[in-house]
């Protein structure tokens, strides 16, 4: 029994969701391999070697899987996904774009956003926005899995000694082509990969409020910042910092909630945090539910209160 795990790189570096999946990947039992499709992608392949339980690396290399096109990268794991027993993606953007394809082409039954592993077969996963947990069993011979990274702890960088393995790659689909990306550029840690991710929801009322209040705050926790939909919706934040079932699933060390009520989604996507702060004036309101430290005030006069405290 072997796993496939799907990285997702820059074809420079692995990015860090692989290294919770190879987590998740070693749960399922036997060994775990990682497939590097990329162009010029050796200094990744390298990097994947060196992680921690991965016994070997398989670098497929073509200039059409340098951004990583679903229809390429489904094309080349379908073509080795019968010498395994799982196939393994991040429940990213790219992972949810690729695993599908797989599964279909399969004509399996995908395993979507699994949490934890309860045997080679069976799986938890969350469902109703997180309220309830699913366990899954799949009798399928062939497991296509995403993995919720919150989930699982990253594996170790380092300590791993995996052979690197050139695999022929597949031929260019033609179905799709990468014509350009325009990259939001941020100063601040990347909102999934954040240690202290500080939230501001519908009650700042403006994005000038927003700003005011909430970046003095994250400048001092050296923090990501985040918002809820409702906030987003508004147009006080931009839709990259929305989190929640509809936005980012984010488990900081530590998340601040700032004036957000806690609707379901966006506890959904919070819940799992290390420590959980929330500042609101309403004593009802369902985020002091998760939080381990609640405090009934007006934000916009604690957190100025709290910016001076530290």
């Amino acid at each position: 029994m072997t796993a496939l795990v799907i990285a997702e790189h820059d074809n420079a570096s692995v990015r860090g969701a692989t290294f919770n999946t190879v987590t998740a990947a070693l749960a399922c039992g036997g060994e775990v391999h990682v497939l590097i499709a990329g162009h010029n992608a050796g200094p990744a392949a390298a990097a994947a070697a060196r992680i921690a339980g991965v016994t070997k690396v398989i670098h497929a290399d073509a200039e059409y899987f340098a951004h990583g096109l679903a229809e390429n990268v489904a094309a080349q794991v379908l073509a080795m996904a019968s010498s395994y027993s799982h196939l393994l993606f991040p429940a990213t953007a790219s992972g949810k774009n690729i695993a599908p394809r797989v599964a279909a082409k399969l004509d399996v039954g995908q395993i979507s956003d699994i949490t934890k592993v309860d045997a080679p077969d069976t799986f938890e996963r969350p469902i109703y926005a997180g309220n309830a947990i699913a366990t899954v069993q799949s009798l399928d011979a062939v497991h296509v899995i995403t993995v919720r990274t919150t989930g699982f702890d990253p594996a170790a960088s380092t300590g791993g000694s995996a052979a690197v393995e050139v695999a022929s790659a597949v031929a260019d689909s033609g179905k799709s082509k990468f014509l350009g990306s325009e990259i939001a550029r941020n100063d601040r840690p990347e909102l999934t990969a954040a240690k202290i991710i500080v939230s501001g929801g519908r009650a700042l009322g403006s994005s000038e409020k927003f700003n005011e209040v909430m970046t003095p705050l994250a400048d001092k926790l050296g923090a990501a910042l985040g918002a809820s939909r409702a906030a987003v919706d508004a147009g006080y934040a931009p839709n990259d910092w929305q989190v929640g079932q509809t936005g980012k699933i984010v488990a900081p060390q530590l998340y601040v909630a700032c004036g957000i009520s806690g609707a379901i989604q966006h506890l959904a996507g919070m819940k799992d945090s290390k420590v959980i702060v929330a500042i609101n004036k309403d004593p009802e309101a369902p985020i002091f539910s998760v939080a381990d430290y609640g405090l009934e005030a007006d934000l916009f006069v604690a957190i100025p209160e709290l910016i001076a405290a530290l």
